[in-house]
């Protein structure tokens, strides 16, 4: 019997070769083989179910795949795409962005009404303008953060009326600055009726898509003016991190509750929601506020590059 078994794996063996490295037929393997194409078939099945043959991609999006499993395990995501990095910057902010329109325009594309909210941020705004035109008149699109910069003029990097613009989607801007002088001028700012819509709107939307950055010297909400210097410091001071639209964390992506937390207009971030959180971005500089927004569940979804997943993995 064991003679037997033997001569099956063997013939098991011979058939698979034939069938995924020569790249022949199933009926090619049963002429060659001299059986019928049935048992050429369970031939081939077999080769594979005793693990007889594996396979390895020789094309660089393997890799991308293996790092977004790895990474949907490793923080039980709901969504992570990775583009393939080259050691560019230029080529990861590419990849990352054309990732980015693809799922904007996959989701936009569903003859389902849905509700798309939206943060604001370098990768963000590139992500959209790889997104083609389409009209979505079904679809609502809000923001999640104040459109008002701190002069008083719009944000450069408001996503949002591009996006309409683009899809033809209704849309629901946050006609607010990001942040505000005191906690009670912010509490009388959120309780205006049409700020109290386009929030509710907000926190039942389908899909968030946020950016993320870091709070240090480098600062991207410092460098772009939306704070000062103290306040700046006072958030490091306080164990600061990261933010997303506006939101200061610490490292265990914990959500301060002081300093410009008190301040901010934007949406709250939902930690642990099950509604799909997506963060765009990429880079040295994002590994640790992302790290720190995917252990406290501030986002359960990411686009990023090959460079920044490998960060994000490393002990």
């Amino acid at each position: 019997m064991a003679d037997a078994d033997n001569a099956r794996l063997d013939d098991a063996a011979r058939a698979g070769w034939l069938y995924y490295i020569a790249g022949r037929t199933q009926e090619d393997i049963a002429q060659i083989l001299n059986i019928s194409r049935p048992a050429a078939q369970r031939l081939v099945s077999l080769c594979r179910t005793e693990g007889l043959i594996s396979f390895r991609m020789n094309h660089p999006i393997a890799d991308c795949m293996d790092l977004a499993a790895r990474l949907r395990d490793r923080f039980e995501l709901q969504h992570c795409d990775i583009a393939p990095a080259d050691g560019s910057s230029e080529t990861a902010a590419s990849g990352v962005a054309s990732l980015g329109g693809l799922l904007i325009e996959r989701w936009l594309r569903s003859r389902k009404s849905l509700v798309m909210a939206l943060g604001t941020g370098r990768s963000m705004r590139a992500s959209i303008e790889r997104v083609s035109p389409m009209s979505c008149p079904l679809h609502r699109l809000v923001s999640l953060v104040g459109t008002i910069s701190p002069d008083g003029s719009a944000s450069r990097f408001d996503t949002l009326v591009k996006l309409a613009e683009i899809t033809k989607a209704q849309h629901f801007p946050m006609p607010l600055p990001l942040y505000v002088s005191s906690a009670e001028e912010r509490a009388q700012l959120i309780e205006i009726e049409s700020v109290r819509r386009i929030r509710a709107i907000a926190s039942e939307a389908d899909l968030w898509l946020m950016g993320i950055s870091q709070i240090g010297d480098d600062a991207v909400l410092y460098r772009d003016g939306f704070m000062t210097r103290s306040e700046l410091l006072e958030l490091v001071r306080a164990g600061a991190v990261g933010e997303v639209t506006g939101w200061a964390f610490d490292a265990e992506g914990r959500i301060l509750d002081q300093g410009l937390n008190q301040r901010v207009t934007s949406v709250p971030p939902e930690p642990g929601s099950d509604r799909l959180r997506i963060c765009i971005a990429h880079g040295t500089a994002k590994v640790a506020p992302l790290r720190a927004a995917l252990a406290g569940r501030i986002v359960n979804g990411l686009i990023t590059d090959e460079d920044t997943a490998r960060a994000l993995l490393a002990d």
